[in-house]
Parts: structure tokens; C-alpha cells; sequence
């Protein structure tokens, strides 16, 4: 049965009725078998549980990210503060980087504006975790772990979604973005970018246009970058086997350090099953001239493309200035308990449901 039919029978009632909740009640037992069997993995890796407030003073600062907005009153309610519920718990925890911590995570409630369908969720759970010290490779290989340990736990070696299976075990297929821009739209990626990563617009649209792709007159290479990524590569990745989709274009990666080997490319990574994105990761950045040159570059093409900005967090660019070398990986752990479990839909591995 598709994915995209519309909701009938149980399914149509509210999360809280009680036939829906024993349809669902399944899926549900389920995610916390795969919590509490993750959670002994990362105690047994010598990682620290934490909490990060979801309460900040910038959502994020990705163009593409939307955060919900609120105020902090004062006590006689004649001042507010602007505030904003964290698209990521990624700022926090890397202040506790910053502050000494080595090895920690989080299942973090976070929030997401304009995000709705089988897949997302206003509010969602992400799992985050961070290892001082580490290379990326070695959080790359904490995902396939964790992807495994998740699916064994139900028990199951087969992640599911729309009809797809694949196994959990598999090994895992490792593609970069040039890679896969040659094999799945026909396009050099690399030819669209120049020795400091600025990339070609016209060249870029030209190729997106030949490989099938509508553009319009004042995309960006961003934008571009964007359309190919969703239409030609990200439906095809995932299918035969885990997949590892890596080496991103730097201004395509703006919290990860550039690659020591490329300039132009960043340690960026994203983890895909059966065409779904599991987990995005990096090898972070830590210098805050960067971060800050990066956050306001987006917050520039935010502006123009949806007309607001979010303000960029003055205590997380310091900290980044105390922060070690290191590693990490937000995960869609809603997701992952979704492709385990069979479910159709996210809403279905929530436990009060979508509002």
C-alpha cells in the first residue's frame, strides 16, 4: 500500500482514540525497544547523556531551516525577549564541547517550521551525538552501528519504506556528491566550482536543464545544487544498501570543516535508506571567522528567498574558539524507528502524535 494515500479508517481519527492508539501501539513499543537499546550503546561507548534547552536565541541559521518563534517576558510583562524552539540541539552541545565535555548525545525534541507529510513532523525527535578528537569517518561508523543495533532490536535485519527493503547489515555503499552527480544527472560538479568553492551559476543551470531539470532565471548555484540533489540523486540512493552520500561542496556545508584534501569540498556526509535521509554529519568546524562569514551568507540568501533572518548566536561563535577538534551526526531517530518498524508514516511512531 502507497505512502501517499490519504488517511482512512483508524487512521483519520485523532492520535488519541483508541483504535488508532492499538494500530499504532505496535510501532510505539517498538521505538522504545530501539531507544533503550541505543541508549546502551552509547553508555557502553563511555558517552555522557545530555539535555540541551530548547529555548535559544537562533533557531539555526541554515537557509532552508525554519524555527518557531516565542518571547521571554520579563516578570511585570513589560519587555519581551525574542526567542526561538531549536531546529537542532547542535549549538548547545557543542558550547558543552567547548566546556570540556569529550563524548556526548542527546534525544533531542526539536522543532521545524513548514515541514509537514509521511516523513516530517513540526516537532520531531533527533538523535545527536559528538565525539572529541574524532575523525568523521569514525561517526560515519557509529551510524551504520546504530542503524543495525536499531533494526536488531525489534528484531528485524530489514528497513522498510514504501515497499522497499534493504538490510540493515548490508554493506554499506559509499558514493560523493561528484560521484553521484556523474552517475545519476550526467553532470560534472566539480567543473562548477572554482579553486575557493564559489560556484558557477550558468554552467550549473545549463547542466541541470540538459540532465531534465526545470530552472527558473534567478536561482542560485545553492538552489541548483538543490534541484538535481532532490529530483535526480536523492529518490535513487539507499536501495541496494546502505548508502553513504559524502564530500559535499563547502557552501553546500555550513557547519563542517573544509577537507584538508579539497578546498572546495567540506566533511559533510548524509546516511540514506531506501531513498530516506537518516543522519547528516560532519567533521565540525571550529574556526569562528568562518562560521560567522557562512551563517551570514545564508541569512543574506534567507532574506532573499523567504524575507526574514534569524540572529546569529554570539555565545555559540565564541565557544566554537574554545571548542576541540571533533565529530558528529544528527540523526532522524522518528525516522529510523519508522523504516525498523514497518510504519507508513512518522506520525504513526510518535506517542501523542502530530499536532
Amino acid at each position: 500500500m502507497s505512502q501517499n494515500l490519504p488517511l482512512t479508517g483508524n487512521e483519520a481519527r485523532p492520535w488519541w482514540h483508541p483504535d488508532r492508539h492499538q494500530d499504532r501501539k505496535p510501532f510505539l513499543m517498538a521505538r522504545n525497544r530501539i531507544k533503550k537499546s541505543l541508549r546502551a550503546w552509547f553508555e557502553a561507548q563511555d558517552f555522557c547523556e545530555v539535555e540541551a534547552g530548547q529555548l535559544q536565541v537562533s533557531p539555526g541559521n541554515e537557509t532552508h531551516l525554519h524555527g518557531l518563534a516565542t518571547a521571554r517576558l520579563t516578570p511585570d510583562g513589560a519587555s519581551a525577549t525574542p526567542l526561538y524552539l531549536h531546529t537542532s540541539p547542535e549549538f548547545a552541545c557543542k558550547k558543552l564541547l567547548a566546556a570540556g565535555e569529550t563524548r556526548i548525545f542527546d534525544f533531542a525534541r526539536v522543532f521545524r517550521n513548514r515541514e509537514a507529510g509521511p516523513l516530517h513532523a513540526t516537532e520531531f525527535t533527533m538523535l545527536e551525538w559528538y565525539r572529541a578528537g574524532a575523525d568523521w569517518q569514525v561517526v560515519i561508523g557509529d551510524c551504520l552501528s546504530l542503524v543495525r543495533r536499531a533494526a536488531a532490536s525489534i528484531p528485524t535485519d530489514v528497513l522498510t519504506w514504501r515497499g522497499h527493503q534493504v538490510s540493515a547489515s548490508a554493506e554499506p555503499r559509499y558514493l560523493s556528491l561528484a560521484e553521484a552527480f556523474d552517475q545519476f544527472a550526467g553532470i560534472d560538479l566539480m567543473a562548477t566550482l572554482d579553486h575557493a568553492g564559489n560556484g558557477d551559476c550558468a554552467m550549473l543551470a545549463a547542466a541541470a536543464r540538459a540532465a531534465g531539470v526545470s530552472t527558473d532565471p534567478d536561482d542560485s548555484w545553492s538552489d541548483l545544487f538543490s534541484k538535481v540533489l532532490v529530483s535526480l540523486i536523492e529518490p535513487k540512493l539507499g536501495f541496494d544498501a546502505p548508502t553513504i552520500l559524502h564530500s559535499y561542496p563547502a557552501c553546500e556545508a555550513a557547519l563542517a570543516r573544509r577537507s584538508p584534501k579539497d578546498p572546495r569540498l567540506a566533511e559533510r556526509f548524509e546516511l540514506y535508506v531506501c531513498g530516506v535521509e537518516l543522519a547528516n554529519g560532519f567533521g565540525e568546524l571550529t574556526d569562528s571567522a568562518e562560521q560567522r562569514a557562512r551563517f551570514e551568507a545564508d541569512m543574506d540568501l534567507k532574506e532573499r528567498l523567504y524575507g526574514q533572518r534569524y540572529p546569529l548566536d554570539e555565545d555559540f561563535l565564541s565557544a566554537l574558539d574554545h571548542m576541540p577538534p571533533a565529530s558528529g551526526v544528527a540523526l532522524g531517530f522518528d525516522r529510523l524507528v519508522m523504516l525498523a518498524s514497518g510504519a507508513r508514516r512518522i506520525d504513526d511512531v510518535m506517542w501523542t502524535g502530530a499536532v
